[in-house]
């Protein structure tokens, strides 16, 4: 027993005391909470718009007139489909690896960059997510909205929306949640994310085995507690129906 806990002092103390080394740690974990966050601020954005788009088309389908405005919005109804087509059917480092070394290949800011892939790809998914809580509200939600004086962006806004994203908040977040685990593909593109710092350490160290399990439990630490918050959120949205 003695040996072991002065075998295991001496990795610790070797792969994060020794030069500082936990600070590639530390820095790629901030690295990782801020992509995640401005990739969620970005992801929800995008997700709303095209939601709207295609729900909107959807909903007046039946009803609405073949006029200038209605062949507009059919023409970005099609661009939002080859959107989530795209985004959705490729995969998420791909997507990345061409933003960062393909398109910006002349900008050397990791974060941004690797915000703006992990967003837009996470906009696909927030878009379908939401349109289906938009399509599931009923017919007479609308009409309710109408009769009440407001035009079919008032009825969104005052009347569908609230009622969509109390619905939806569960998906949304267990979204996002996904999303945190996806930015450990970061490294790929050369980010210095959480990933990529328990690998630079185990490339100065050749010992991989306790960066990589310091890396994974503090993932697992980050997603048990958005896990937690979700299920608070959703015993709270249970609670208020009654």
């Amino acid at each position: 027993m003695q040996a072991w806990f002065e075998g295991f002092k001496h990795q610790f103390e070797l792969n994060f005391i020794q030069r500082s080394r936990w600070k590639f740690i530390t820095t790629g974990l901030g690295n990782t909470l801020l992509i995640t966050l401005f990739s969620l601020l970005l992801g929800l954005v995008i997700g709303v718009i095209i939601a709207g788009v295609r729900s909107t088309y959807d909903k007046t389908a039946a009803t609405a007139r073949p006029t200038f405005g209605r062949k507009v919005l059919g023409f970005f109804n099609g661009l939002c489909k080859v959107y989530l087509t795209v985004l959705r059917g490729t995969p998420v480092v791909v997507q990345l690896m061409i933003i960062c070394l393909v398109i910006f290949a002349w900008s050397d800011n990791g974060v941004a960059l690797a915000s703006l892939a992990f967003g837009l790809n996470s906009g696909a998914y927030v878009a379908e997510i939401i349109r289906g809580g938009i399509m599931s509200i009923d017919n007479g939600q609308f009409e309710a909205g109408r009769s009440l004086g407001f035009n079919y962006v008032q009825t969104m806004q005052h009347v569908v929306l609230p009622q969509v994203f109390k619905n939806v908040l569960p998906s949304l977040m267990n979204e996002f949640i996904a999303l945190l685990k996806e930015t450990s593909v970061a490294g790929y593109a050369a980010v210095r994310d959480l990933t990529y710092g328990g690998n630079t350490i185990a490339g100065q160290t050749y010992n991989f085995f306790m960066p990589l399990i310091a890396v994974a439990l503090i993932y697992l630490a980050l997603v048990m507690t958005l896990t937690w918050l979700v299920g608070k959120v959703e015993r709270r949205l249970r609670s208020n129906d009654h």
